[in-house]
């Protein structure tokens, strides 16, 4: 039966749409622990493949280790692409002009004044990956395959910058929306709380990984770059 306009204006207004942002806060926080995880395992090996001056001696294992270190990060930056918008946008709604004076949040709410830069950019990043698998699905049929992996290492390394600009941001908005969000609706779950149990099943998730790529015989290349911690 069809629905009449009556009914439309008996049914309660959306009030809560706006707060909508809320349960996204959870796996900010998982993606920013997760881009950390991702800089935190590269460090802890990367001196093995440098000598006292930090330069490679092992290029290809170097150069593997960072291709890992970058593709994992890339996965978490795509969640702060889908989420991380909206969650912005709720906490600027949310947040008092006395919040970012003094308070719990107020160093975090400073610290986002850069992450709009960074999830743009990194926006790009990713449009420019699909036009590139789109033109090579029209151009080359069947070439993805040969050609995507090698994509991807290169979309994953110039999104690396991006990312270790969100381990340091995101959880200042997962911070700054957990804060608010529990504010807003004191009776509701702590959103702290969802986030705990989002990264606990992260790690578990991530026990059985496979370790760094061993040491294999040095590259011709003679021209390698110069080491630098998560932030190369």
């Amino acid at each position: 039966m069809p629905t009449s306009p009556a009914s439309h204006e008996s049914q309660p207004p959306a009030t809560t749409d706006h707060l909508a942002w809320r349960q996204h806060v959870p796996a900010l926080a998982s993606a920013a622990a997760g881009i950390k995880r991702a800089s935190d395992a590269w460090d802890a090996v990367s001196d093995s493949f440098c000598d006292h001056d930090g330069w490679p001696i092992d290029e290809k294992g170097y150069a593997d280790g960072k291709v890992k270190r970058d593709a994992e990060a890339w996965k978490h930056v795509e969640v702060f692409l889908a989420h991380g918008p909206e969650v912005l946008a709720g906490v600027r709604a949310a947040a008092s002009g006395a919040d970012y004076v003094e308070g719990p949040i107020s160093e975090d709410l400073r610290r986002l004044r850069g992450i709009d830069t960074t999830l743009e950019r990194a926006g790009q990043i990713r449009h420019e990956w699909d036009q590139v698998m789109a033109l090579m699905d029209a151009s080359l049929p069947g070439s993805r395959e040969i050609y995507a992996s090698r994509a991807e290492e290169i979309r994953n390394s110039e999104g690396w910058h991006y990312a270790d600009e969100l381990s340091f941001q995101g959880p200042a908005l997962a911070r700054a929306g957990d804060y608010l969000a529990n504010r807003v609706n004191p009776d509701q779950p702590s959103q702290t709380e969802r986030a705990q149990v989002a990264l606990a099943r992260s790690t578990s998730g991530n026990r059985g990984a496979p370790p760094v790529s061993p040491p294999a015989p040095p590259a011709s290349n003679p021209t390698a770059p110069r080491r630098s911690r998560s932030r190369l």
